[in-house]
């Protein structure tokens, strides 16, 4: 076993370490930080789905760089089994590693429900791990099979579905609720995704949970619905969402948050001030209803990995990330879709008082113009104050920029008024025109009606 002293010890390979060991050497440049990851190449967890269709093809285009000799942070490979608190040591089968500040940047893990777990034995089901190993299993199973089904309706199974049929499969896409994409998107704007999914030759089956895995000889067979409907396949994927991977902390006897995250001060700190966690394993709350949240996403991980970073021996900043914004985008077939903040069913469901005002356009001027499309911006804000709360984008590739624009507005508690007075950069060949820019069309509909 190799002894090793270090000042700051991160474990885990994903973005919130690596950022975490960016922003530390950013800020401590004279102390020595180590990331000892279990994996040596690790993936980046939302192209994940597009190595399995064209975009991508293989997990070597997906592969994350995680620092290296050149940035002055020590790279191991190893897996961290025990973590001694009082003492400050981290121990894998190959190093004891003996720290000041230590990081806890597991990531997360596949969340199976119960109903599937005897399953997982079974060579023809998988899960989306966000694992090299894995994943290339995976494709190799694929590449002989044709008929495919995706259990999970979030973005990660939507676009491993249109991935696979880019490719020829014969996928049907499985889930409980009455729309896809139902925790980001309100059903008029979800419908559209589905009516591109369908011409994409994708079988959609929602309404009724999937609740039975049968199997014959060892290999399965068919998914079962609880309203017994039965749907016969060569490949079953799980894209049923992402748990806290917390078993190392939990063993070193940190606390735990809801949803199995550590739990964190603002400054991602645990009851221990010089014990760190950041990303998914983190514990989190909703930036605007200030429940426990288990919103996971690498952009949300980036912020808290540089609130630690530059906190690890004196609180440099006073922290501005106050909690997480459910902020999403993906492309399906050539549309794309983006939301952030809170839908109109969640503000219903949460008591809020709100409004909403949707304005539909186009996303060039003219509207001559070659790549013109449809574009379509939803704005959810509170009743009395104008404050926005929630926004949803459906165009072009922009919609990723423009829901980026209402992240910030929800985070900057904007409301319609300063939204109506946003000035922007318009050009023919990349945006709206400035008559018609549909954030401010929106915010304008929003004031009409609460004045």
């Amino acid at each position: 076993m190799t002894k090793i002293d270090t000042d700051i010890c991160i474990i885990g390979g994903g973005p919130a370490a690596s950022v975490t060991a960016m922003t530390a050497k950013q800020n401590y440049p004279d102390k020595k930080i180590t990331v000892i990851k279990e994996h040596k190449t690790g993936l980046v967890p939302c192209g994940i789905p597009y190595i399995f269709g064209t975009t991508l093809g293989n997990s070597e285009k997906d592969a994350m760089p995680c620092g290296g000799k050149t940035t002055g942070i020590d790279i191991l490979i190893g897996k961290v089994e025990e973590v001694d608190i009082e003492a400050k040591v981290a121990l894998s089968k190959e190093y004891r590693i003996t720290f000041e500040k230590l990081i806890f940047a597991t990531g997360s893990v596949s969340f199976v429900p119960k109903s599937f777990r005897d399953s997982l034995h079974l060579k023809n089901v998988f899960t989306v791990d966000k694992n090299k190993e894995k994943v290339d299993l995976l494709k190799a199973y694929l590449e002989e099979k044709r008929k495919v089904v995706v259990v999970g309706t979030g973005f990660i199974g939507v676009e491993i579905a249109t991935e696979l049929a880019s490719v020829g499969k014969e996928v049907t896409l499985v889930g409980a609720s009455c729309h896809i994409l139902k925790n980001s998107f309100d059903q008029e704007l979800a419908s559209q995704a589905e009516d591109i999914i369908k011409k994409e030759g994708i079988t959609i089956v929602q309404g009724a949970p999937a609740c039975e895995i049968i199997e014959q000889d060892g290999i399965a067979t068919t998914l079962k619905l609880c309203n017994d409907k039965e749907i016969d396949a060569e490949v079953f994927i799980l894209a049923t969402g992402y748990q806290p991977n917390t078993e190392l902390a939990k063993k070193a006897g940190l606390k735990l948050a809801r949803y199995g995250g550590i739990w964190v001060d603002e400054y991602m700190r645990t009851r221990n001030k010089d014990i760190f966690a950041v990303g998914d394993c983190s514990g989190r709350r909703d930036f605007i209803t200030r429940d426990p949240s288990n919103i996971m996403l690498a952009s949300t991980s980036a912020s808290e990995a540089r609130v630690a970073g530059s906190s690890l021996y004196k609180i440099k900043y006073m922290k501005g990330f106050n909690g997480t914004i459910a902020i999403f985008s993906t492309m399906i077939g050539d549309t794309a879709f983006a939301s952030a903040g809170v839908t109109e069913v969640q503000a219903g469901n949460e008591n809020i008082d709100y409004i909403a005002g949707t304005f539909s356009g186009v996303n060039r001027h003219p509207s001559t113009i070659p790549d013109a499309q449809k574009q379509s911006v939803k704005l959810i804000a509170m009743k009395h104050s104008g404050r926005i709360i929630g926004g949803q984008v459906v165009g072009g590739k922009e919609a990723g920029e423009i829901i980026n624009i209402i992240g910030l507005a929800i985070e900057s508690e904007l409301t319609v008024y300063n939204l109506i007075s946003l000035q922007v950069a318009t050009q023919p060949l990349l945006t709206a025109a400035p008559t018609t820019y549909p954030i401010v069309k929106a915010a304008e509909l929003i004031a009409q009606e609460i004045d």
